[in-house]
């Protein structure tokens, strides 16, 4: 069983060796001195309050400044029309926790921080490249705090009954492994299935996966046109990466044909976690922040992570789900309230929270010491492509993502795509096509102030 405490124990360790660097990234555009209490500063978010509360009580003991910094944990459900209703009413909070996929969309309600103060370059330089959805032409709407990135997770006892020692490094090794591990029944249900790839209604996540398909293959789903207007790019005009969606798209959606040596997964199967943590799915797509989860739901399991296969060995990318700390428009106290997010975001403090979180941080410097850190060879494979990093922090380093526009519409448009295409009822050209004239017409109708 992957061991938990491995990945908290090396950040703990760096939160040690970076405690002496905890100075305010906008201390020079801010100015003043938080000696003394900033006011009240509520922030409210969808991650588990007990933790970061845990956090902003033991930075409070330390910095009086912080004393009046309190955290509200929401549903995530209604996250967003409960800060859209607080905000219209003056009772909203002061900032928001949100994640990368919603910062183009909820960038009207937030107060940027000026280019003046940190630019564009600062803040690639400072964080992830997978925070990069944060800026836009106003400035960072959020202070990126933590990385939750895709993992594969992998069943060690069902991988060796098949024959193989460690997870697969490169997607082209899947069909070998499906082949071996498939197990179906005189009816052709399948009893045990090597990956959770080809449908989108139990495929965890499986937006996120076709997208992180998509720009492995070099392909993209959305970019800015010269006049600084988000469009689609899933089909690309003129471009040599035209290709690139056409080939993650046939490659997703070939694991649901029953006509296939590679089907492995089907409509009929339950959600993908439930299946992993069953013990009946070898390798599972899943966020970082789920490993308790499924420890959780089968102690017994053994299992352990690793980065995403990749297409080829020049070039590694993940992907990740980033969290960052935006003021809000109607905050009492905007001023306090980036200051208030700068501190959170200290090296010193940003480990803490990764600590507390058990994910990486968003920032690199935290994140190169934790890659320093290493962890117990005998718990990588001698060919792991993170050569002795923990896979949360290696792929958190790699991760790449995309602006959406709106995360639930373009959750429409991307299981369309794939139903479309498993059921038979467009080719993958015309899947795509369609996706491409969808996501364009929404973007034609959201391009938001900022």
């Amino acid at each position: 069983m992957k061991q938990l405490s491995i990945f908290q124990t090396v950040l703990l360790a760096v939160f040690g060796a970076l405690a002496v660097a905890g100075v305010l990234i906008f201390a020079f555009a801010i100015g003043g001195s938080t000696s003394t209490s900033l006011g009240p500063v509520q922030i409210w978010g969808t991650l588990d309050a007990t933790a970061f509360s845990a956090v902003l009580q033991h930075l409070a003991e330390n910095d009086p400044s912080l004393a009046q910094v309190t955290y509200i944990q929401k549903d995530p459900a209604t996250f967003d029309s409960d800060v859209t209703k607080a905000l219209a009413s003056g009772t909203g909070p002061d900032l928001i926790l949100i994640s990368q996929d919603y910062a183009y969309k909820d960038s009207p309600e937030i107060v940027p921080i000026p280019p003046t103060a940190m630019s564009r370059t600062q803040f690639q330089n400072t964080f992830i490249d997978a925070a990069n959805p944060f800026v836009s032409s106003s400035g960072a709407l959020a202070i990126p705090l933590l990385a939750d990135p895709l993992v594969l997770y992998w069943n060690k006892d069902l991988l060796a009954s098949a024959g193989f020692s460690r997870p697969p490094a490169y997607w082209g090794e899947l069909p070998a492994i499906a082949q071996k591990v498939n197990v179906q029944d005189s009816s052709g249900a399948l009893s045990k299935s090597a990956i959770d790839l080809g449908t989108y209604s139990n495929v965890d996540h499986a937006k996120n996966i076709l997208a992180t398909l998509i720009m492995q293959a070099g392909g993209s789903i959305t970019g800015f046109d010269s006049s600084g207007h988000l469009i689609s790019t899933i089909v690309p005009k003129g471009s040599t990466a035209s290709g690139a969606a056409q080939n993650a798209l046939s490659f997703f959606t070939e694991f649901a044909n029953p006509s296939l040596s590679t089907y492995s997964w089907s409509s009929a199967q339950p959600d993908a976690q439930q299946a992993f943590t069953a013990g009946d799915l070898a390798l599972y797509i899943g966020y970082a922040s789920e490993e308790p989860a499924i420890l959780r739901g089968n102690s017994n399991l053994n299992f352990g992570e690793s980065l995403l296969p990749q297409a080829s060995s020049t070039t590694l990318l993940s992907s990740a789900r980033v969290w960052g700390l935006a003021a809000t428009r109607g905050s009492k106290n905007p001023s306090a309230a980036i200051t208030v997010a700068a501190a959170l975001a200290t090296p010193a403090n940003a480990a803490a929270f990764s600590t507390a979180f058990g994910i990486p941080s968003a920032r690199r410097d935290v994140l190169s010491a934790a890659a320093a850190k290493g962890i117990p060879q005998q718990l990588v494979s001698s060919d792991d492509l993170c050569k002795g990093v923990d896979p949360a922090v290696c792929s958190a380093q790699v991760a790449e993502t995309w602006v959406d526009p709106d995360p639930a519409a373009t959750d429409g448009i991307f299981q369309a795509m794939i139903d479309n295409t498993t059921s038979g009822a467009m080719l993958v050209t015309e899947a795509l096509q369609r996706a491409d004239q969808q996501l364009s017409q929404l973007l034609n109708s959201t391009q938001p102030s900022s």
